[in-house]
């Protein structure tokens, strides 16, 4: 009974929340019609039993994969999903990506590394003072440069290898970043709304992914598993 009723809490605040708002029927993917329960004013209801399966199989999954060493890549472009990965990443010491994924971040890893690295020079030289021998002209150029590299690189600088695995917010925004992750046999764990393909990746979250809240929520259940690994690894 007591089981029951936490299932009913559970499913009062993923309703709550938004978690299990979709997008509208016309964008459902094929695969995803399995999770869907209804529709209110045109907009997917997913079930919400579904939704939290998924998410206890992708904590599962943590616990399994997370020890010593784990370096997970976060990446969340929206503006609902920025300041969680960033939170999240700082949290956990995980690299992440909250602008624009460059092409090549993990496939081509070695040159982007070569990037960060003049990245972090140029952006040493500004923090010493060491640009006062350059001309107005140069310095100038040189600041501009480290701002634009700086939304490239910042949450990637303590990436010294390719991650063991990516965490993904919204799969279908990221195709570059998944394709890349498929191509090196890193499993991709992914939060995915009703427009999504749910096999496209190894660990599905059936959940809306476009909600502060939803996001919010998700990672937090999340986290649970990754305090744990991280208590072990102090």
């Amino acid at each position: 009974m007591e089981e029951q009723k936490s299932v009913e809490e559970i499913t009062k605040t993923m309703v709550q929340k938004g978690i299990v708002f979709g997008h509208k029927k016309s964008k459902t993917h094929p695969k995803m019609r399995q999770h869907v329960v209804g529709n209110r004013n045109e907009i997917e209801l997913m079930n919400p039993e579904s939704s939290w399966e998924s998410v206890a199989s992708a904590a599962a999954f943590l616990r399994e994969k997370a020890k010593e060493g784990f370096l997970m890549l976060l990446v969340g472009t929206k503006p609902a999903a920025k300041a969680v990965i960033i939170k999240t990443a700082e949290e956990f010491n995980f690299p992440y990506v909250v602008s624009r994924w460059l092409g090549g971040t993990i496939t081509n890893f070695s040159v982007i590394k070569k990037r960060i690295d003049y990245y972090l020079r140029l952006q040493g030289k500004i923090e010493k003072g060491e640009l006062e021998k350059y001309t107005k002209k140069e310095q100038y150029k040189m600041k501009e440069e480290a701002k634009k590299l700086s939304g490239f690189f910042d949450g990637l600088c303590g990436m010294k290898r390719v991650p063991d695995a990516l965490f993904v917010i919204d799969p279908e925004t990221h195709k570059t970043a998944v394709r890349e992750a498929k191509k090196l046999n890193i499993p991709v764990i992914a939060i995915m709304d009703t427009n999504d393909d749910p096999s496209f990746v190894d660990v599905p979250i059936i959940a809306n992914d476009h909600s502060r809240e939803s996001i919010d929520w998700v990672i937090e259940e999340l986290k649970k598993s990754l305090v744990k690994f991280s208590e072990k690894t102090e």
